[in-house]
């Protein structure tokens, strides 16, 4: 399947993402960077650690989604106005498979924008020996916000 195509309404949506990702304080201790930016889909990336699993050893969940929700909400970020912000409204995770593995990708994709109420698809991939495989996925609804010094980016 295609990924929809989106026209950004600020031209300088990926400067824009990239400064607020630098902002979060939650991305940071996750050791989480920005992979990829693009109208209408963002990319997150983990490395495994020590300080982010549970008993077994994997990935524990609630980083897993974490990184999703992030990377869902920079990707409607992608496509609102310049003096627009963006919060999780609701979100769902489905874990499929115990996250194991070195490296994490968590990939938000816009289904559909809207001017107040924005959905989101998320997944997450664990790469292993140079292998991906989905180990969760999200669905998320955001909220355009405007006018609230608090709520900028």
């Amino acid at each position: 399947m295609t990924p929809p195509r989106f026209e950004p309404k600020d031209p300088h949506f990926a400067e824009r993402v990239r400064a607020s990702f630098a902002l979060q304080g939650a991305m940071r201790t996750l050791g989480a960077t920005l992979e990829a930016v693009a109208p209408g889909r963002v990319d997150i990336v983990l490395q495994w650690a020590p300080g982010l699993t549970q008993q077994h050893g994997f990935l524990h969940a609630g980083m897993l989604a974490t990184a999703l929700d992030s990377a869902c909400g920079y990707a409607g970020l992608t496509l609102m106005p310049q003096d627009a912000g963006i919060l999780t409204i609701e979100y769902k995770v489905n874990l499929l498979a115990p996250a194991k593995g070195e490296r994490f990708r968590a990939q938000g994709q816009v289904v559909k924008p809207g001017r107040t109420i924005t959905v989101v698809e998320g997944q997450a991939w664990a790469a292993d020996d140079g292998r991906e495989k989905l180990v969760a996925t999200m669905s998320a609804t955001l909220m355009t916000i405007v006018g609230r010094d608090d709520v900028k980016n």
